[in-house]
């Protein structure tokens, strides 16, 4: 397995899934290159050096495009490496912003692919031939797998490891890792408190709080506008007007992701973890899912 090394690589889109990657054992030996073998310096400051010079590198089974502010000014003798050598990878892989790499050397031509949510536009418009899709966290396209920004790398390279080695190796990395919960490919690269923004008026900043804390409760508007000391009508203009979306969808978000986390978290029943977040029924819940997910809850768990 190789990771691509240059200056301004986004120092956590190597660690990441180099740190994922060393976790599965001797199932992976990884190595780094950069151009010429050099010392590169990350975005952040960091120093690494590689293990070889990626001229004199043979092709291996997984080659690994970290992101950063280096892909501003796309170094050519990556691109040039990745023409002459990917097609004799098993797969390709890029986290961020290494799409643009990959999408330079044509890999991604006529294939779906994501990136950060904020150079997804710019991805699309330079290569038209490319399917951006920024919502995902990562897209599997063949032997091509693209992910969202710096964190998400991480996911991919577990799903990874997931195909290669099982679900139960995946998860103890995971773990070890403390990750607060594994996402799934489709999820969006936002959580439902991440996507939204923050209210400037305290008492719907209490409410966005409340709503994270309670998702079982009576999360209607009236209810809602009571906590924040306005009418129904006022609340939900305001309420949408600083956090970006209306109070119910805010909530569909919150209880969604809520209900995934108990998923993975514990063993009860769909109908119990429906009622704690407010579903009111399994059924509810499984609409919602397959809604957002394409999945019922019951394959969610299964699967993640």
């Amino acid at each position: 397995m190789l990771i691509l090394l240059f200056a301004g690589v986004q120092s956590l889109d190597v660690t990441g899934p180099l740190e994922v990657f060393a976790g599965a054992g001797s199932a992976y030996r990884v190595m780094t290159a950069s151009t010429d073998g050099e010392v590169v310096r990350t975005s952040s400051g960091l120093t690494v050096t590689p293990d070889a010079d990626l001229s004199a590198v043979p092709p291996l089974d997984t080659v690994v495009v970290p992101g950063g502010e280096g892909t501003r000014d796309i170094d050519p003798s990556i691109v040039e490496w990745l023409r002459a050598h990917a097609s004799r990878a098993r797969r390709v892989v890029s986290v961020c912003s290494g799409a643009f790499f990959l999408a330079e050397a044509g890999l991604l031509a006529g294939r779906r692919a994501t990136s950060h949510w904020r150079v997804c536009g710019t991805l699309a418009r330079r290569y038209p031939d490319v399917q951006v899709d920024p919502e995902p966290i990562f897209v599997r396209d063949g032997p091509i797998a693209t992910s969202a920004g710096v964190t998400a790398g991480i996911d991919l390279a577990l799903a990874l490891v997931e195909e290669d080695l099982g679900r139960d190796v995946a998860l103890a990395i995971a773990r070890h890792l403390v990750m607060f919960l594994r996402r799934p490919a489709n999820q969006t690269q936002f959580s439902a408190q991440l996507s939204a923004q923050v209210a400037s008026r305290p008492r719907l900043r209490e409410v966005q709080r409340w709503i994270a804390d309670n998702p079982h409760a009576d999360l209607r508007v009236p209810a809602l506008a009571r906590r924040a000391s306005l009418s129904p009508r006022q609340f939900a203009r305001a309420f949408t007007a600083e956090v970006g979306e209306t109070p119910g969808r805010y909530v569909d978000g919150v209880r969604l992701e809520t209900a995934r986390r108990l998923l993975e978290e514990n063993d009860d029943s769909i109908d119990r973890i429906a009622a704690r977040c407010g579903y009111g029924t399994s059924e509810a819940m499984r609409r919602a899912f397959i809604r957002v997910l394409g999945i019922p809850p019951a394959e969610y768990r299964r699967r993640f």
